[in-house]
């Protein structure tokens, strides 16, 4: 549809602190500021005519002679899209450079850089900016032709212009239009402010590059700690640099996505805020950052984590399922009735009402973090957590919505009982490692009754497979993790049967669905694509299961799902097409995990890779 480019038609920049989507012709149609979770500036990805977008790109006559490509200068986030055209060849350089600091802050700077490398061609400007989701108006002031303010919502957005440039108002927007020659280069930088009107050092050419070779230098001094030498490294780094620019420095929270409302299906209500920290997601995330060597955001995430534990709620549930990045637990959702949403997905949520669900698999998550590190926070960390442990041995049987947050009633799920396990299993390992203090002869009880709970009600023997939840004989991809978290060998015979059994039914050629909602109603309306999270827990399965070949078949397969700068939304349609929001941290955390596994397996294997 006009005006809507494919999801995986975008890179990703950011600061550690917000972050931008640009699309393949040039188009930032996504950023919040001052935090992943504020409102937007730019969202014409989500309404492209209320929502807001900046362009700079190559003006070509010809379209149809112009080849187009974007890439990521090799291992940054440093988002580089070329123009070839008739008369020359081209390019803009987009990114942020990252802010490390334990402060938040409310300023926040965008560059585009434009260059000919060949040639003579000429470029288009645009800067059309919608403050708080394209609700409220704005104000410009062009104080000269290389300078102007956009005033709206409690935020200024600062443009500035260095090299041929001559910036124009357009009602209350800004356009310009220049030509740059082989070897010349020209700058544009967004600076939105929300701290207050404090000046803005002007931009210049020096100023630019240093920039870019600050923000250049600093993903290749991070990325230098990476352990992983296999056989994956571009994919595996590539999803590593995105983990972390999908965490919030200040506190060392991931978030799930850097966008909201795209949807899981073209034209479907199943449309959902992603930009907040999931204590599952994050979890999961531990061990592969430790697996890769980045032991400081694994710990950055646990003191996280620990905090919430310490401060509870008052609901007398110690964690909730997700929160803001400062660990607010206040995430109230809103249709924004006023956004035509994706290709008309409607509606678009800021905000997430799952966050009042009851998912018990979370302090199994949480548990598993925790049990990463040599230690849980002192004596006081130790306390709230065998707290916690405690307050599940009372409460674990119980009824939830389960790992995929499905809105159509509460059920036994068993994979919310698997993580119940993992629970009291990591947190009697780490009281006898450490000596710590707690009720373990109750804590045993409770881990072996669910043990056997599992073993008795979610095991199907006519299906010969664990099952989505008691009394059912529907399956659910989440169950791929239990040879992961311990609970069976990955070569049991049950668990083999249980892979055969997925295999046959969620299985669509490498890729995997979550579960049939056909067979387990959720509650909404509409399909889903197969789940990129679960399609790589299947590689890893497989991986470990000892199937090698087919393991290794199934993840390169998943790979070419990729986009052009290796990026993955949350599912792949039935064309092939990314879905939900994007990128996806889930997706890549389990890349990784994927990647790690095959290659451990694989330097084991037999020649003929069995």
């Amino acid at each position: 549809m006009n005006g809507y480019p494919q999801i995986a038609d975008h890179g990703m920049i950011g600061d550690l602190q917000t972050a931008a989507l640009v699309s393949g012709d040039g188009t930032i149609d996504w950023w919040c500021t001052p935090r992943f979770d504020s409102p937007s500036l730019f969202a014409s990805i989500l309404d492209s005519g209320r929502g807001g977008h900046c362009r700079l790109a190559a003006d070509v006559d010809r379209a149809d002679e112009t080849t187009v490509r974007q890439l990521y200068l090799p291992d940054t986030a440093i988002l580089v899209t070329r123009f070839m055209g008739p008369g020359g060849v081209g390019e803009v350089a987009d990114y942020m450079e990252p802010n490390t600091s334990a402060m938040p802050s409310g300023r926040h700077r965008l560059v585009r850089l434009a260059r000919v490398v060949r040639g003579s061609l000429p470029f288009t400007f645009t800067c059309r900016p919608r403050f708080d989701y394209g609700r409220a108006p704005h104000t410009l002031a062009l104080h000269d032709d290389r300078s102007a303010v956009f005033q709206g919502a409690g935020t200024n957005l600062h443009l500035q212009a260095a090299g041929p440039i001559t910036l124009r108002p357009d009602g209350e927007d800004v356009v310009a239009d220049f030509t740059l020659q082989a070897g010349q280069t020209a700058a544009i930088v967004l600076t939105s402010d929300s701290d207050g009107d404090q000046p803005v050092p002007p931009v210049t050419p020096d100023s630019a590059r240093d920039s870019f070779e600050t923000c250049r230098d600093f993903w290749h001094d991070w990325l230098r700690a990476s352990r992983y030498r296999g056989r994956w490294r571009d994919m595996v780094n590539r999803s590593a640099i995105t983990l972390k620019l999908l965490t919030y420095a200040p506190t060392g929270a991931p978030i799930a996505a850097a966008t909201m409302g795209l949807p899981e299906q073209i034209g479907g209500e199943r449309n959902w805020d992603y930009r907040y920290t999931w204590v599952r997601d994050a979890s999961l995330s531990v061990r592969a950052l430790i697996d890769l060597g980045f032991v400081e955001e694994a710990q950055a995430f646990r003191t996280w984590l620990r905090e919430r534990l310490i401060v509870g709620r008052a609901s007398g549930e110690p964690l909730q399922i997700m929160y803001r990045i400062d660990g607010d637990p206040l995430l109230t959702e809103e249709v924004l009735g006023h956004l035509e949403g994706y290709r008309q997905s409607r509606p678009v949520r800021a905000g997430n009402a799952a966050a009042d669900q009851l998912q018990l698999d979370i302090y199994g998550e949480a548990a598993d973090a925790l049990a990463q590190a040599q230690e849980v926070g002192g004596i006081r960390g130790w306390r709230s957590f065998a707290k916690l442990l405690d307050w599940l041995a009372d409460t674990w049987d119980r009824p939830d919505e389960g790992i995929w947050e499905t809105r159509g009633g509460r059920q036994e799920f068993t994979y919310s009982r698997l993580m119940t396990w993992v629970a009291f299993d990591r947190g009697i390992r780490m009281a006898t490692a450490y000596s710590r203090p707690a009720d373990l002869v109750r804590w045993r009880s409770v881990r072996d009754a669910v043990f056997d709970q599992i073993v008795d009600r979610g095991w199907n023997s006519e299906r010969q497979a664990f099952v989505q939840h008691y009394g059912t004989d529907v399956l659910d991809a989440s169950l791929l993790l239990m040879p992961r978290v311990g609970f069976i060998s990955p070569r049991d015979p049950a668990w083999l049967s249980t892979l055969d059994a997925i295999d046959k039914e969620l299985v669509s050629d490498s890729l995997v669905y979550r579960y049939d909602p056909a067979a387990s109603p959720d509650g909404l309306r509409g399909s889903e694509g197969t789940f990129n999270l679960c399609s790589f827990l299947y590689v890893e399965a497989l991986a470990r299961a000892g199937r090698l070949q087919q393991a290794r078949y199934a993840f390169d397969k998943m790979l070419t799902y990729a986009n052009h700068v290796g990026l993955f939304a949350e599912e792949i349609g039935p064309s092939g097409e990314q879905l939900g929001n994007f990128p996806q941290a889930f997706t890549h955390l389990a890349l990784i995990a994927a990647a790690i596994a095959l290659d451990e397996q694989l330097e084991g294997a037999a020649p003929d890779g069995r």
